[in-house]
């Protein structure tokens, strides 16, 4: 049976949006350009001559379906995730269609996995929360570096970037999850309550930053498939401060494609016993990074590669170490080391 490249991005003339509407149409898909807004979504779309657009909100779930309902997928950029993830996986459901986010919200990845997890409905359907820059390029490292261990004493993920330019999708993530967030410790989500002052030697051109615990999705998704009773994820300070000032301005192009000039290095530790294994992510521009990770996930998905359907992390969804393999090609450059 021949499968449907056409995909429904919501929230498709947002920052990450446009990168995800971008890379489908440069691999062949037939991207539905949808959100609220009529004329940002015709305006989005004059780049594409064979895009479709389809109006759609979330209080309004017969425009969601109407906007989903022929696609093989539906990626859902608009945030924040808190409000828009469940009425729009509710309708991929109805709707038979798979499911991806961006999402890096805690909060908002936890009620995906916890509403819809053994929902009957949804046996035919693929559900992948946070399938971008934060959540699942972590998860497909870690599970990567665990390999052939069935369990880990210890797992973190390290994030060092030079500099935090916030998307207004971004802010508004913030200001709708305020207050404590998750680590997972001693085999059980709880909130955290880990001291500053930390230290992380990071690859090039990092080396020594001083980080702090930040309540990155990874947390989330590892948690929910990988046997290790502790995993910690740890940021610098230098795009903290950034997110934290209100007068940090937005991304920035740097070239034609829209990439900014942002660096990031992504360093995910599996600890056991004596044994320690490494991998090492690097690349420019953690927004546009989702774009490459989300389609290349659309695309498995789209060819039958992911045999467990419902909700599932991107590490149990995917082979790990062949998805980041394809990573590369878009700028993703892996180091993996065993000591």
């Amino acid at each position: 049976m021949t499968v449907s490249r056409r995909a429904t991005v919501f929230g498709a003339y947002g920052h990450t949006g446009r990168f995800v509407v971008a890379e489908l149409h440069r691999r062949g898909w037939t991207p539905v350009l949808s959100g609220r807004d009529s004329a940002r979504l015709t305006a989005a779309a004059q780049e594409y001559s064979l895009a479709d657009v389809r109006v759609a909100t979330v209080e309004d779930p017969a425009s969601l379906e109407a906007a989903i309902a022929r696609s093989t997928v539906v990626i859902n950029c608009a945030g924040p995730f808190i409000d828009t993830s469940i009425p729009i996986v509710d309708a991929a459901i109805r709707c038979g269609v798979h499911y991806l986010d961006v999402a890096a919200e805690q909060s908002a990845v936890l009620k995906v996995f916890d509403r819809f997890s053994g929902d009957p409905r949804a046996r035919d359907t693929v559900i992948v929360p946070a399938m971008a820059f934060f959540g699942g390029l972590g998860d497909l490292m870690a599970t990567t570096a665990m390999r052939d261990w069935d369990s880990a004493d210890q797992i973190c993920v390290a994030v060092a970037i030079d500099g935090w330019r916030p998307t207004r999708g971004t802010r508004l993530t913030g200001q709708r999850n305020p207050g404590r967030r998750f680590i997972f410790s001693k085999g059980h989500l709880t909130f955290d309550d880990s001291p500053s002052g930390l230290e992380w030697t990071f690859p090039p051109p990092f080396g020594n930053q001083e980080v702090v615990s930040f309540p990155l999705a990874e947390i989330i998704v590892m948690s929910r498939h990988l046997k290790t009773p502790d995993i910690r994820a740890l940021m610098n300070l230098a795009p903290l401060a950034d997110l934290h000032d209100p007068n940090t301005p937005p991304p920035a192009a740097a070239n034609e494609t829209g990439r900014s000039s942002q660096v990031f290095v992504i360093d995910v530790v599996a600890r056991r016993e004596r044994h320690e294994r490494r991998v090492i992510a690097r690349g420019r521009d953690i927004y546009a990074t989702s774009a490459p990770i989300v389609v290349e996930a659309a695309e498995r998905i789209a060819a039958g590669a992911v045999t467990k359907p419902g909700v599932v992390a991107a590490g149990e969804a995917f082979n790990a170490s062949d998805f980041l393999a394809s990573l590369e090609s878009a700028g993703v450059l892996l180091q993996i080391s065993e000591s």
